[in-house]
């Protein structure tokens, strides 16, 4: 294959979208380098019917679009969506439930054990005699 053949290869876009009209430059698609990306048959409909859904002139500008979601996101650069601050949110609050819980349970279970403990030295006032009143 000769580099001629190469290069028109690489900078072919992706089957099924629109192509250059003649005497498109390669400055009009923002300084961008073409790129030949191959797809399943699945994935690419799939890209099909959501380029045409948000709206992009061509399946290769969603494409592109993808690559530098995808890249800001390998750098941990993007932001939370608004289901995933609630869940977290939510799971906080849980967390804070369990330890208001805990702290519960550890004082009734020390003032059980101090109740148990007063038993059986005998200053309990459940142990006092009776004098025959209910009050």
């Amino acid at each position: 294959m000769t580099s001629a053949q190469e290069l028109e290869k690489t900078t072919q876009p992706v089957r099924g979208t629109k192509k250059k009209p003649p005497g498109a430059t390669q400055s009009s698609s923002g300084g961008r380098q073409g790129m030949f990306v191959r797809l399943s048959s699945d994935d690419k409909q799939r890209a099909e019917y959501w380029a045409d859904k948000r709206g992009f002139s061509s399946v290769n500008e969603y494409v592109a679009e993808a690559v530098i979601e995808k890249v800001r996101r390998e750098n941990l650069d993007y932001d939370l969506p608004t289901l995933e601050i609630a869940r977290l949110n939510e799971l906080v609050d849980q967390v804070a439930a369990l330890a208001k819980n805990s702290a519960n349970l550890e004082r009734v279970v020390t003032t059980g054990f101090d109740s148990l403990i007063g038993l059986t030295r005998g200053d309990n006032y459940l142990l006092d005699d009776e004098n025959g009143e209910l009050a």
